[in-house]
């Protein structure tokens, strides 16, 4: 009882303060001047689904598409096991979603698989990014913050897939 509510007592305090960033970032937005968009709706959203989320740019680049592709992918699909650690955490349950039977041990297989793919692109990118010489990772606009920023979210990344895999593993081996 007392480590589910020490985790339910450190999972508020991390969302109290994942509020606060939130706030202090939409504030920030809301500082821009309004602006009357250009051109159709439809055409704005189409460039931004395939900007922003597509990352129509990497297409260029099809290595590096993959490598993203299991990037986002894994980032959003982990999350479903992500789920499963809080429920587990603050009920004191254990794999509460197991119930899904072969096709929960599908689920955590195809994870796992993804983990490892996520894991090795981020260190590709993690190499490419400090090791090769690529000259647009050396470029004016990539100032010490942006070199650093994508370096924190790929060490991470790498963290988090490694837990991910450690934990699973271990439970493996203890069940």
């Amino acid at each position: 009882m007392i480590a589910q509510l020490l985790f339910i007592l450190l999972l508020g305090i991390t969302g109290y303060v994942a509020w606060k960033r939130f706030r202090f970032i939409s504030r920030n937005i809301r500082l821009g001047r309004k602006i009357k968009p250009k051109g159709p709706a439809s055409a704005r959203w189409s460039t931004m689904f395939r900007i922003a989320l597509g990352q129509g740019k990497m297409f260029s680049r099809p290595f590096a598409a993959i490598m993203h592709l299991f990037v986002y992918a894994g980032f959003i699909i982990i999350n479903i096991e992500v789920l499963e650690i809080v429920i587990d955490g603050a009920s004191g349950t254990h794999r509460v979603f197991s119930f899904l039977g072969g096709l929960y041990n599908f689920l955590i297989g195809s994870f796992e698989i993804l983990a490892l793919l996520v894991l090795v692109a981020c260190l590709t990118f993690l190499l490419r990014r400090n090791v090769a010489s690529i000259a647009r990772f050396h470029s004016r606009e990539m100032t010490k913050w942006p070199r650093n920023d994508a370096n924190i979210i790929l060490v991470t990344e790498i963290l988090l897939m490694t837990a991910f895999l450690i934990m699973n593993t271990a439970d493996h081996q203890l069940q």
